[in-house]
């Protein structure tokens, strides 16, 4: 049979954990071990020879006149017998390994190296999803439980809270479906960094994937995915506005000359921001063309809306003039197109037909 330091060393080896920590731990264990078993006040040390395995328990005790504590102390007349050199207030260590220590040694030790190899692999799949926040993932449909969908990702489970879903999509179990991750996190990782003890993360929830279908970073994400030239650097992502399962505007610029930036990304005949609606399922998608030109971004942002005049008011406001026809379309349904149109480009837009611009410039000039 294997030693206990055989199977320490290759656990280690194997799930990449410092064999240093399974020792400690394995340590830590039995002196919580011991304490239980034989004095729970007790100043234990737990020592294991790292070649052969061995394990002894040293009990610690202050050297005093008179023993009042027969678990934390040790009188100088008995101190003085294992070693002349004893003097009060000293601390004296004797071996009492007990008898049968080794079977609670190998239970200690597998629940300790269990743990370990569990906190390990937990810290392997934060490390790599943690890399990919903010980024597409492609997964599927686990199961569904109190609105929240869990999805199977191999090495762990991801959710989506119900305000990270699209209003009216349909979720089914085995739907595969690309989501943005927008958060991991281990709650009891980050206590134990911040130098908790172990029993103040009790109850506190493990590692966490949390994505989304509403962010406008799927959308980002998907826009990337699909146009080369974006994923190039040829066009530009200026800022996305979003109201998921809606209608989502999105400014893009060239960064070189002689490229159209709204037809390289509606592509030819449209699909390659048909293939984006699709996977949004059959959100709609108005490309804008960004500029630096403040009322012209503007202009632009209102589409699919005809414009006759932008009037800047300071730094976040402006004020937009269009055709009495076009009123309706430039606002949007309950308000839809100007509130996008604002988040697009930053700035309130206050928007006046035709008429209702000469009505009030009329009233001003009177």
């Amino acid at each position: 049979m294997d030693k206990i330091t055989d199977v320490i060393y290759a656990i280690a080896k194997e799930k990449d954990i410092p064999v240093e920590t399974l020792f400690e731990s394995i340590q830590a264990a039995l002196v919580t071990a011991y304490r239980k078993n034989f004095g729970k006040n007790r100043q234990v040390r737990v020592d294991i020879n790292r070649e052969t395995g061995e394990i002894k328990v040293f009990s610690r005790y202050n050297v005093v006149e008179e023993v009042e504590d027969i678990e934390l102390e040790i009188s100088l007349e008995e101190a003085k017998e294992l070693d002349p050199i004893y003097e009060i207030d000293d601390v004296v260590e004797k071996e009492e390994t007990p008898k049968d220590f080794g079977r609670v040694s190998a239970l200690a030790a597998k629940q300790v190296v269990v743990q370990r190899i569990r906190e390990a692999e937990r810290s392997s799949v934060y490390d790599e999803y943690k890399q990919r926040e903010q980024e597409l993932i492609y997964s599927q449909i686990q199961r569904i439980n109190n609105g929240v969908i869990y999805f199977n990702l191999g090495k762990a489970e991801a959710m989506m809270p119900p305000k990270e879903q699209i209003p009216g999509e349909r979720y089914r179990v085995g739907d595969r479906m690309r989501s943005f991750i927008i958060e991991v996190k281990d709650e009891k990782r980050l206590s134990l960094e911040a130098g908790k003890l172990p029993r103040d993360v009790k109850g506190k929830k493990g590692l966490e994937i949390i994505l989304s279908r509403t962010h406008p970073g799927l959308v980002r994400r998907l826009f990337e995915l699909e146009i080369p030239e974006i994923l190039e650097g040829d066009v530009l992502i200026k800022s996305i506005a979003r109201e998921a399962g809606s209608r989502t505007k999105i400014a893009v610029q060239a960064s070189r000359e002689g490229l159209d930036p709204v037809g390289a990304c509606v592509g030819p005949k449209g699909n390659r921001v048909a293939h984006i609606v699709d996977e949004l399922g059959g959100e709609k998608i108005d490309i804008i063309e960004y500029t630096d030109d403040l009322s012209k971004f503007i202009e632009n942002s209102l589409s699919p809306a005809k414009v006759s005049k932008v009037r800047i008011r300071g730094e976040r406001s402006a004020e937009v003039v269009v055709p009495d026809f076009q009123l309706s379309l430039a606002i949007g349904k309950e308000g839809q197109n100007a509130r996008l149109a604002a988040k697009l480009t930053g700035i309130r837009i206050d928007i006046l037909s035709e008429s209702q611009d000469l009505e009030k410039r009329g009233y001003e000039n009177a």
